[in-house]
């Protein structure tokens, strides 16, 4: 089966894009793979399965490599006398902004590309934390009390201390402080604000149970991963998350109670329908006296949470043969032909 993945982006999340995407040449190598890299200027070029290596993109070597242009329906690598067409499913494996935020979602929407991965509105709303906080209001799913703080316009919290603050658009921990008193919070504002003009304000629950939930799609069906428990110290910083987004060995499987398992896979499930088909992603879930609340939505997952599915590979293609598929348009011209003959014209 012939796969294209797309990593990198314009984004603070593009390297650990590129560790995901070196992850997944390694579990799925019965596949017949393209990778496709997208520069932050927004430059796509074909790297070849044998420099798919961190050094490569670190040194620039990428840059001697062909270039490629979208067209209808796939990749295009134009040379002096011919060109060269790549048409095949695309894995959308870029983190963070451009990938997740919607860009690229609309990009290959617009040219006709098939894809694993949030689709534009899907994107939008899992995204930015804010609209996560909206869509679960809307949906009646319990989250993590909240509130939100913009750069332009100072105001007082009304949660108690210790709480998080995170940027609202942005993830694998980046900009995110935990604040156990008044005197650390304009601190960690300002770290907050280096990367987002809107914050997320979150009470900090000590000792909170939090397990992880993976799932997509197919024939009609949702199908979960295991449900994670996720080894952490006091919350999962940048760091472990990005070590996080080279894992390709399975996890243990958590030791819950089978009703507690039944609840999370359910919230994933309303989370998830309607909105998600078409991508792999992650639930992050708390569990506070039983009550399961949700924490964030992965729209990608970092190594697209392989390491969750007994079979990944398996997992890519029942997802690869089960995406939306988007309406054909037809114009006849039809209203303005009616107005040229009204008129005589």
């Amino acid at each position: 089966m012939k796969l294209s993945i797309l990593f990198g982006g314009a984004s603070f999340e593009h390297e650990i894009s590129i560790v995901s995407a070196i992850t997944l040449k390694e579990k799925l190598q019965t596949f017949d793979l393209t990778f496709i890299f997208c520069d932050t200027d927004h430059t796509f070029y074909k790297i070849e399965s044998g420099s798919m290596k961190a050094t490569t993109f670190s040194r620039g070597e990428y840059k001697k490599m062909p270039t490629l242009s979208l067209v209808k329906g796939g990749f295009m690598q134009k040379s002096m006398f011919s060109s060269t067409e790549y048409r095949s499913t695309v894995l959308n494996l870029i983190h963070g902004a451009d990938g997740e935020d919607g860009t690229i979602a609309a990009l290959l929407d617009f040219y006709h590309l098939p894809y694993v991965g949030p689709r534009v509105a899907a994107s939008v709303f899992s995204y930015d934390k804010r609209y996560t906080k909206w869509l679960c209001e809307a949906k009646d799913i319990k989250c993590v009390d909240y509130e939100i703080l913009s750069a332009d316009v100072q105001k007082d919290i009304k949660l108690d201390y210790p709480i998080i603050v995170k940027p609202a658009r942005l993830g694998s921990s980046i900009g995110v402080s935990i604040v156990k008193e008044l005197s650390e919070f304009d601190y960690a504002l300002d770290t907050a604000y280096e990367y987002d003009k809107y914050v997320i304000v979150e009470p900090f629950i000590q000792g909170v149970k939090e397990y992880n939930v993976a799932g997509y799609m197919s024939e009609g069906n949702v199908h979960f991963s295991i449900v994670e428990e996720p080894q952490k110290e006091e919350f999962l910083d940048f760091e472990k998350k990005y070590m996080d987004f080279s894992r390709s060995e399975s996890v243990l499987r958590a030791d819950i109670t089978k009703e507690l398992e039944q609840k999370l896979t359910n919230t994933f499930a309303k989370i998830y329908t309607d909105m998600f088909e078409g991508a792999l992603i992650r639930c992050d879930f708390f569990v506070v006296n039983g009550e399961v609340l949700l924490n964030e939505i992965n729209p990608i997952p970092g190594s697209m949470a392989n390491y969750l599915f007994e079979d990944f590979t398996q997992v890519i293609k029942e997802l690869s043969q089960s995406l939306p598929k988007k309406n054909s348009i037809q114009v006849d011209y039809e209203y303005i032909h009616s107005i040229s003959s009204a008129k005589g014209k």
